[in-house]
């Protein structure tokens, strides 16, 4: 099997154990989804039911439900925080999750509780490279190096 191409944005934070990602919006609150390589370990979504609106969340708490043509799986929030939006997008496409995973693929907004306490779980920047290739070597999966600017 060839290496992987996958893209891992370094501004993003990435929660590796459950492959999902954060976006910090500035605002106090966070964009959330799943990694390329979660997806590649799981396989194509076909449906994606995020909490409702409202909804308090700890940091690796189910954010939503997925599922995948053999099964279903719980998506975890990698920061902690109160759902204060879904992506209405996904009700009728959910294959946005596959196809743009850090772009409107994204799966709910939260108002975040503490960040600096969800934070020392994560991996930021210049780490993240190495975190997703050991990651999928430990799960069998070969990146290919990452390509150059």
């Amino acid at each position: 099997m060839a290496a992987l191409h996958l893209i891992h944005p370094p501004e993003l934070y990435y929660l590796m154990e459950h492959q999902v990602w954060a976006r910090l919006e500035g605002d106090g609150t966070a964009t959330v989804g799943i990694t390329q390589l979660g997806i590649a370990l799981s396989g194509e979504i076909y449906m994606c039911r995020p909490k409702r609106t409202g909804t308090e969340l700890a940091q690796g708490a189910t954010v939503a439900v997925v599922e995948l043509s053999k099964s279903i799986v719980a998506v975890k929030t990698a920061v902690s925080g109160t759902i204060a939006g879904i992506n209405p997008a996904l009700e009728n496409r959910p294959g946005l999750v596959d196809r743009d995973p850090y772009g409107a693929g994204w799966i709910a907004r939260l108002k975040l509780t503490d960040f600096s306490a969800d934070a020392p779980q994560l991996v930021h920047g210049a780490a993240v490279a190495g975190a997703m290739a050991r990651h999928a070597r430990d799960h069998g999966i070969e990146l290919a190096p990452p390509e150059a600017p």
